[in-house]
């Protein structure tokens, strides 16, 4: 499996500038954590055993008979047995562990293939509350979670969608998954989570983006999939919160030459060059960085010069960090070279 890490050094007429890589991303991502979905309708005798059994030591018994219940001809059992599961799963960490031990993993994923938005909504959740354990990661993936969780993405309700973005990023940590979830179609559906979804939808599909296009060809699927556009746009809108997360997703896809014309054709160029110009210290890095490898090819850097990037750059190498200084002095070198292209007509350049 052929995987890319942001590229640590930039070489431009045999002059070699290092330390180049963006390493403080855990900053503008962060794991998604337990579900933050209700808890129960209704304050039921059954959800009241449920919540003291969270506060005891002793829940093997409870959690052997959510687990039957799973696997219950009724529906409404089923729903209460996930539900119950997801909550003890998500209070305590060391019930992850048993309830993986007990046999619940299989027919969680049976119920998240259901037609019953509810009934999958919950088994999405309890699934992505177990995932948060190292251990259960590879029963998860090996009990055959990818495709379900994918239809979910795709298909489910607004929280379904969410916490199966989740469960899939938590899955995607195992490196061998990457592919296998880029083969089973979540990238599109992700990318529309991205462009579609509320604020933690966006966010949790921005990262989970991030886990899964550190794969060459999950890059390729994202660039097909229409991603530049809601990059670009988020990046755009400062207000979004976004601008961060939105930029280091481009910076890992901008290796690919697809990936740098998809860019350019959704005016990305002047997004980062006011970035460059109004961003944080950061956003500014991460800009700098994306620009010096969209001019890797030449046929970008008129457009790059054109849209007024030299000033800011030559601020930003007085008064930005060591790396930013170093990016930013690389790319004004790029651009005062000659330049090829001069004549060809400028990509759409707004938003």
């Amino acid at each position: 499996m052929e995987t890319d890490s942001i590229s640590s050094s930039f070489s431009y007429l045999g002059r070699k500038f290092s330390n180049l890589n963006i390493n403080d991303d855990s900053a503008a991502f962060s794991d998604c954590n337990s579900d933050r979905s209700g808890e129960f309708p209704t304050a039921s005798s059954q959800s009241r055993l449920l919540l003291l059994a969270c506060a005891s030591d002793n829940s093997e018994e409870l959690i052997s008979q959510l687990v039957s219940d799973l696997q219950s001809d009724d529906i409404d059992d089923q729903k209460q047995a996930a539900m119950g599961l997801r909550l003890l799963a998500k209070n305590k960490p060391e019930n992850r562990i048993k309830i993986a031990r007990a046999g619940a993993i299989k027919p969680l994923v049976s119920i998240i293939s259901s037609n019953d938005a509810q009934l999958q909504e919950y088994g999405v959740t309890a699934i992505l509350n177990l995932s948060l354990c190292d251990e259960n990661k590879d029963l998860i993936a090996s009990s055959g979670a990818i495709r379900p969780l994918v239809r979910a993405l795709k298909l489910g309700t607004s929280t379904a969608r969410e916490n199966a973005a989740c469960a899939l990023l938590r899955l995607s940590q195992i490196e061998e998954n990457k592919i296998a979830i880029g083969r089973s179609g979540a990238i599109p559906s992700l990318v529309n989570l991205l462009g579609s979804g509320n604020f933690r939808g966006k966010k949790d599909a921005c990262t989970a983006l991030y886990s899964l296009c550190s794969v060459k060809e999950n890059k390729i699927r994202a660039v097909q999939a229409g991603i530049m556009k809601p990059l670009v746009e988020l990046m755009a809108d400062f207000e979004s919160n976004m601008v961060d997360k939105s930029a280091f997703v481009l910076n890992l896809l901008v290796s690919t030459p697809e990936a740098r014309a998809a860019v350019v054709e959704e005016g990305g160029i002047p997004v980062l060059v006011e970035i460059v110009e109004v961003g944080t210290q950061r956003q500014k890095e991460v800009a700098v960085g994306i620009l010096l490898q969209l001019c890797e090819d030449k046929t970008y850097r008129t457009m790059v010069a054109r849209e007024g990037a030299i000033p800011p750059l030559v601020a930003l190498s007085q008064t930005g960090t060591s790396r930013a200084k170093q990016k930013s002095e690389a790319l004004i070198e790029v651009l005062r070279q000659p330049r090829s292209g001069d004549a060809a007509p400028s990509a759409r350049t707004s938003v």
